[in-house]
């Protein structure tokens, strides 16, 4: 019986708790720039397949988590996080990965181990990047949004920059269309950038989730032969010029804490740490 009152202490939220979830994702609206878009796309629909969002406290909510293709948790309250994970453990793995905040993560993925693991790969420190103002140093003008008609000149690019970051390719028993179906709903949407010399695409980047309040950047790319020329500082100044005009006032990124090469591209271009993620990748 006890585990029963663990498990229903996380429940699934639906539109009438649209408010509550809304405020506990506007103490950090850069850290839960996923779920915030998640959210601002769709509602608060309890069966979507795109997934679902629990939560955890009544009257108000002092924790949720995104369900989906990632585990997603926001908040870092150790009763919500240990509702959630007792919930995903019964379940069942329907993810791909953990990732968000690292105070929120860690303790998750302490708890999901024991069943879960062990993971194909754990990032613990993945500095949680943000910028709100024009750029330090000059945008590429040659960087432009990705058109329709051009998702197989950009297909080869996000392959390679999915399991450079991944370490597996994203082409699966599919032939890989499903990632292809993904990446052609972001071309459409307008949030694919890139730029192309020769109908090859040297640097590219897409911004992956869009809140009210913030962007997400994900997929940052440099062709290898590209490298070290400052054409990904460019490019993605070029980005962040884009996302700020058009899309949303904060642009942010998250990147592994090793790569430092990424790390420094950042920094000249002027976003700043506002934080450190963490992800489990299975």
């Amino acid at each position: 019986m006890a585990g029963a009152v663990r498990t229903l202490g996380a429940r699934v939220l639906d539109d009438t708790d649209a408010a509550a979830l809304r405020r506990l994702l506007a103490a950090d609206p850069v850290s839960h720039c996923t779920v915030a878009a998640r959210v601002h796309a769709g509602g608060l629909r309890s069966h979507s397949p795109a997934g679902e969002i629990w939560g955890y406290g009544a009257p108000e909510l002092v924790g949720a988590c995104y369900s989906g293709a990632n585990l997603v948790p926001v908040g870092s309250r150790p009763q919500a996080l240990r509702a959630f994970a007792d919930r995903a453990r019964r379940l069942g793995r329907r993810c791909s990965s953990i990732v968000g905040p690292a105070d929120a993560v860690q303790p998750m993925w302490e708890q999901l181990e024991p069943d879960w693991g062990p993971a194909r790969s754990i990032r613990p420190r993945q500095p949680l990047l943000a910028i709100r103002a024009t750029p330090l140093i000059a945008a590429d003008p040659a960087v432009r949004r990705v058109h329709t008609d051009e998702l197989d000149t950009l297909m080869p690019a996000c392959i390679s920059m999915f399991t450079e970051e991944v370490g597996v390719s994203p082409v699966g028993r599919d032939g890989g269309a499903f990632y292809r179906a993904r990446v052609a709903e972001v071309v459409a949407a307008g949030l694919a950038f890139a730029r192309i010399v020769d109908g090859r695409v040297v640097f590219k980047a897409e911004v992956g989730a869009v809140s009210p309040d913030v962007c997400q950047v994900q997929g940052v790319w440099v062709d290898p032969a590209y490298r070290g020329r400052g054409i990904g500082a460019a490019g993605m100044a070029a980005v962040v010029v884009a996302a700020l005009r058009d899309i949303a006032p904060v642009v942010s990124l998250y990147v592994n804490d090793f790569n430092q090469p990424a790390r420094s591209t950042y920094t000249r271009v002027g976003f700043e740490r506002v934080g450190t993620f963490m992800s489990v990748l299975f």
